[in-house]
C-alpha cells in the first residue's frame, strides 16, 4: 500500500459566515497525481490553502506524515519586478545562496595576510570553510546552477531567455518561473492552482511532461480537461461541500460518475418505491387501530416506523445548476469570410504577417492556433474592423453578423452593472433582465454590481449572454473557455455544435479543440498552415502528436 503523506479527516471550512465544504475526509498518497476538479466557488483554491497551511480549519484534523514537504502555485502570478528569469529562479533554495555567501567571505578570509601568515588562523579559518563545503555538498550546491538552468529549459526558457526581466513576460511565463522555483525545492507534495493558464500549446506540452517526470505527490487544479486525461492518476471532484475520489485520468472519471450517478439513482428510485409501500402499510395499520382497538395493529405500524427510521437514505441525484447559452445563430453568406493577402506591419517595417489568404464558409468550425505572439487576437480584431488593415482584403459576407468574445474582456464597462448592460443591449424589462441574467448563472445581488467587482468566470458568461442579445451567425471567440468551469465549457461545447453559422475560435484548451472545430488552422511566423479535423489531429499531421 502507497505511503499516506497527509490526511484530511473530517475538515470544515468557512469564509465571510459562507460555509465552503463541511466534514470533508481526503487522503494523499505519496506517488498520487491528482485533479481537483468541480465548479467555480466549489472551494478547490481553498482546499489548497488548507493543505498547505496558508488557511486554518474551522474544525477537524489534518496530519502530514514527519519531515512532509510542500509547495503550492498560487492561481495569480506574483514576482518582485527588475529580476531576471534566471536570477529570479535561483532563489528558489535560499539557504544555497547563504551557504554560497558565507563561502566567499572566508575564501576572502583565507587571502588576507594575518590569517594565511597565521597557521592557527588560517586553520580555524580552512575548517570553517571545509564545514560550509559539506554543508554546500549535502544539499547539492555545486550542480544547483546547473539544474536551474535544465528546469527552465525544459520549461521552454532557453539560455537566451534567461537575461530577461521577469516584469516583461505574460502572466502565463510568470506561472511557469513560480513553477520552475518549487521544482527545484523538490516538494514530496506539489499543489499546482490552474498551471497551465495562459499558456500556449507547446508550453502546455512541456508542462505535461514536467508533471509526468515529477516524482513527489501532485494535485493539480485545471479546466484543461486534455492536460488532465494526459498527466493524472486520480480525479478527486469537489462539488456541494464533499469530495468523491475516482481512479484513473479525466475520461475514465467522466465515464464512472456518469455510471454512479445512474446507478444512484436507480437505487435512489427503488428505495422510494419500497418507502412509499411501507408508509402505506403503516397508514393501514394505524386506520384499523382507530376503528378497533386493537394492539397488534398499533405493534405493527409501530414496527414499520422503526424499520422506515432506521433505513440508509439513498440520496437522490441532483445536477448542478448549468449555464443556459442558447446560441442559435441563422442562415448568412456562403462565404462568412474571406481574408486576400492580408498584411499587418508596424512602425519598424516589422512584418506580423504578409500575404495571409483564407476562406470561411457558413456552418465551418475553425480553431485558430499558433504560439503566443504570432498575432492570432489581432487578426480577429482586424476582421471587426476591416478597413484597418495595412494590407490586402478582409471581406465579411454580406448576411454575415459577427459575434465577438474578446480574450481580456475589454468589450465590457467595468463601471456598469450587468443589469445596466443588458437592459441597454436590448429593449428588454428589468425583471426579464434579471431573468436573463439568472440563466447565466448570476444572483439577483451579482446583477447589481459593477462588472469590474465580478469574477474572471463571471465576466466570461457576461460576454457569453452579450452574444445571445447580439444573435450573431458568425462568432469570432477569443479564448472563450478562459475562466469557466468545466461544466459551463461543456455547455460552450453543446452550443456550438447546433450553433447554426460559422465559429473561428483561438484556444489553448486542446479538448475543446477536438470538441469543438472541424479545421485547425496554425498561424506560425506570419503564415497560415491548414490541417483538416480537431485538435488531435492537427497533432498526428504535424509529428507531435508521438
Amino acid at each position: 500500500m502507497a505511503e499516506i503523506i497527509a490526511n484530511l479527516d473530517k475538515v470544515s471550512v468557512s469564509l465571510a459566515g459562507r460555509p465552503i465544504f463541511g466534514e470533508l475526509s481526503w487522503e494523499l498518497q505519496a506517488g498520487q497525481r491528482v485533479g481537483l476538479v468541480g465548479p467555480n466557488g466549489a472551494g478547490k483554491s481553498t482546499l489548497l490553502k488548507l493543505i498547505a497551511q496558508e488557511l486554518p480549519a474551522d474544525s477537524g484534523n489534518i496530519f502530514r506524515v514527519s519531515g512532509l514537504t510542500w509547495g503550492r502555485l498560487a492561481q495569480e502570478p506574483a514576482l518582485p519586478p527588475g529580476q531576471t528569469v534566471l536570477a529570479e529562479t535561483l532563489t528558489a533554495v535560499p539557504a544555497i545562496a547563504g551557504i554560497e555567501q558565507k563561502l566567499s567571505h572566508w575564501e576572502q578570509k583565507m587571502g588576507q595576510p594575518e590569517v594565511y601568515g597565521d597557521p592557527a588562523a588560517l586553520e580555524k579559518v580552512m575548517a570553517r570553510h571545509e564545514k560550509l563545503l559539506a554543508a554546500h555538498e549535502q544539499m547539492d550546491g555545486p550542480r544547483y546552477q546547473s539544474l536551474v538552468k535544465e528546469i527552465l529549459s525544459q520549461l521552454g526558457f532557453g539560455a537566451e531567455r534567461w537575461d530577461n526581466l521577469t516584469d516583461h513576460l505574460s502572466g502565463g511565463q510568470k506561472k511557469l518561473v513560480m513553477l520552475a522555483k518549487l521544482i527545484v525545492q523538490r516538494p514530496r507534495l506539489l499543489l499546482l492552482d490552474e498551471p497551465d493558464n495562459h499558456l500556449d500549446l507547446a508550453a502546455k506540452r512541456k508542462l505535461e511532461r514536467i508533471i509526468h517526470r515529477y516524482e513527489g505527490c501532485v494535485v493539480i487544479i485545471s479546466h484543461d480537461r486534455y492536460l488532465l486525461d494526459e498527466v493524472v492518476t486520480h480525479i478527486a471532484e469537489l462539488e456541494n461541500g464533499r469530495l468523491s475520489l475516482y481512479h484513473g485520468n479525466y475520461t475514465a472519471y467522466a465515464n464512472e460518475r456518469a455510471l454512479r450517478r445512474l446507478r444512484q439513482q436507480q437505487l435512489y428510485a427503488a428505495q422510494q418505491k419500497e418507502i412509499a409501500r411501507i408508509e402505506a402499510a403503516i397508514k393501514r395499520f394505524e386506520l384499523w387501530a382507530s376503528m378497533v382497538v386493537d394492539e397488534r395493529h398499533i405493534r405493527q405500524a409501530r414496527s414499520r416506523q422503526k424499520m422506515l427510521d432506521k433505513m440508509d437514505k439513498v440520496e437522490k441525484v441532483t445536477e448542478a445548476r448549468r449555464m443556459a447559452l442558447g446560441l442559435a445563430g441563422w442562415r448568412g453568406s456562403k462565404k462568412s469570410v474571406e481574408l486576400v493577402d492580408v498584411v499587418k506591419t508596424f512602425d519598424n517595417n516589422h512584418a506580423l504577417f504578409r500575404g495571409l489568404n483564407l476562406t470561411l464558409w457558413h456552418g465551418e468550425r475553425v480553431g485558430l492556433v499558433g504560439p503566443n505572439g504570432a498575432g492570432k487576437s489581432y487578426l480577429l480584431k482586424q476582421m471587426l474592423n476591416p478597413d484597418s488593415i495595412d494590407g490586402g482584403q478582409v471581406k465579411i459576407g454580406p448576411s454575415s453578423k459577427i459575434g465577438y468574445y474578446a480574450q481580456e474582456q475589454e468589450t465590457l464597462d467595468y463601471a456598469q452593472t450587468p443589469l445596466e448592460m443588458i437592459c441597454q443591449s436590448a429593449p428588454v424589462s428589468r425583471e426579464t433582465a434579471v431573468a436573463f441574467l439568472y440563466r447565466f448563472l448570476f444572483t439577483y445581488d451579482q446583477v447589481q454590481q459593477p462588472i469590474g467587482k465580478l469574477s474572471g468566470g463571471e465576466r466570461s458568461r457576461l460576454q457569453l449572454a452579450r452574444l445571445v442579445l447580439d444573435k450573431p451567425n458568425l462568432l469570432l471567440l477569443d479564448e472563450p473557455t478562459n475562466n469557466l468551469d468545466i461544466p459551463s465549457i461543456e455547455v460552450l461545447e453543446e452550443t456550438l455544435d447546433e450553433f447554426v453559422g460559422t465559429v473561428m475560435v483561438i484556444s489553448h484548451d486542446r479538448y475543446f479543440l477536438d470538441k469543438a472545430v472541424d479545421r485547425v488552422v496554425e498561424l506560425r511566423d506570419g503564415r497560415f498552415t491548414e490541417f483538416l479535423g480537431g485538435y488531435t489531429d492537427y497533432l498526428v499531421k504535424t509529428g507531435q502528436g508521438e
